[in-house]
């Protein structure tokens, strides 16, 4: 039976690696940060990361996580209800909350884990979820684990999401879930008109803001603030892992009763270790720097606005938007992968996302625009944009 089972995986892997889709990885040899190098270069630009304010390598950061291992160890061997609670995990869930303006949070290893405990302690067989057809696999994930009847409407379609409302009004409970910032195309939640639905067809609205925290926003809060819709959001999981330092980490925030629950029932939260003490510290000093210093936010919407508009100005098919996820519309996977390929040789690290990452002649090379890329920098990119794409005849 093993050997069986070996062989049918090779021959699917040969089978990935023969239609385009074998992920390659690239080792990194330096810190993640906007300029970085690989096993084959040196010094290219990094413009593919979710390092969204640049903190992952800032020097105040990664203090305040040493500072914290020594004074709190290295890990805790243990879950939160055991013996895995330390003071500082009660500390970082205040500043989230008071962060995001909710009621109350939950920690969670990473947000995948937040997603994948959500949803079974609320929604059961006579509950109803529904769910956005492009929400990220966490989410799918998490959905899958329940016996709620689930009801996908079409992307970011507000009368779909009505009519699957409507369909499911006979549940006990219903439940709304959307990506806030949708990964592969920049696009934002319509929370307005999603809470307005939710309203009206008394059901929840729960938001992954994954892409958002941090990131959007007036004051970078997410795409509740962005919508303004602060307050009607009854849950929000986001993660630690993108702009709030980018190691690792998430969380649930919301409603205190709803998040009282979670910590009873939740399994992820239950049966795995708590978040390291170093990661807790370091991302207690992020939300204390982002409380007290909107620089880093307003830097990075500069930059995006840049970036967005030479890149417009020099031809290329671009998402529309404003968020600093880019993506560069290149429609042919092999095109794709070419173009990241040669954007590599002069320089310029980024990655070609081809099906079934993104739908069948959608493929694209996603950039991601950081705080702590300087004006050079992005002319630099732009440039060799440019250059490639005049030499594939894309512009």
């Amino acid at each position: 039976m093993a050997k069986q089972l070996e062989k049918d995986i090779k021959a699917q892997l040969e089978s990935i690696k023969k239609d385009g889709f074998y992920k390659n990885e690239r080792i990194i040899t330096t810190p993640q940060g906007p300029s970085i190098s690989t096993t084959r270069y040196e010094g290219i630009l990094n413009f593919c990361a979710n390092n969204y304010l640049g903190l992952a390598g800032h020097p105040d950061v990664i203090k305040a996580a040493k500072d914290t291992m020594d004074r709190w160890g290295y890990g805790l061997s243990s879950v939160r209800f055991i013996c895995g609670t330390q003071e500082i995990h009660k500390t970082l869930e205040k500043k989230v909350s008071e962060f995001l303006g909710t009621e109350d949070t939950i920690l969670y290893a990473a947000c995948f884990d937040a997603n994948g405990g959500i949803f079974e302690p609320f929604m059961h067989k006579e509950s109803a979820i529904i769910t956005d057809a492009l929400n990220h696999a966490s989410i799918i994930d998490g959905i899958r684990l329940t016996k709620a009847q689930r009801f996908i409407y079409t992307h970011s379609d507000m009368e779909d999401l009505e009519d699957a409302l409507e369909r499911s009004e006979r549940a006990k409970y219903r439940l709304i879930v959307t990506d806030g910032v949708f990964s592969m195309d920049g696009d934002i939640a319509r929370l307005g008109q999603i809470c307005d639905l939710a309203e009206k067809h008394n059901a929840l609205v729960m938001v992954d803001d994954s892409h958002a925290t941090g990131v959007i926003g007036k004051t970078g809060r997410g795409t509740p603030e962005y919508r303004g819709v602060e307050g009607r959001v009854d849950l929000i999981t986001t993660t630690f892992g993108k702009a709030l330092g980018g190691a690792s980490g998430g969380c649930i925030s919301g409603k205190k009763t709803l998040i009282e629950y979670l910590r009873q029932k939740s399994r992820p939260y239950l049966f795995s270790n708590t978040l390291a003490p170093a990661v807790t510290g370091a991302t207690i000093k992020v939300l204390d720097m982002l409380t007290k210093s909107d620089k880093l936010f307003k830097k990075l919407c500069k930059n995006t606005k840049q970036f967005r508009s030479m890149m417009t100005e020099a031809g290329f098919d671009i998402k529309p938007g404003e968020h600093p996820i880019v993506p560069i519309m290149l429609y042919e996977d092999r095109l794709a992968n070419i173009f990241a390929d040669r954007l590599l040789e002069q320089g310029i690290y980024v990655i070609g996302f081809t099906f079934p990452v993104v739908p069948k002649g959608e493929s694209r090379i996603r950039v991601q625009i950081s705080a702590a890329h300087s004006d050079e920098q992005i002319g630099r990119a732009v440039a060799a944009f440019t250059k490639v794409g005049k030499d594939l005849g894309v512009i």
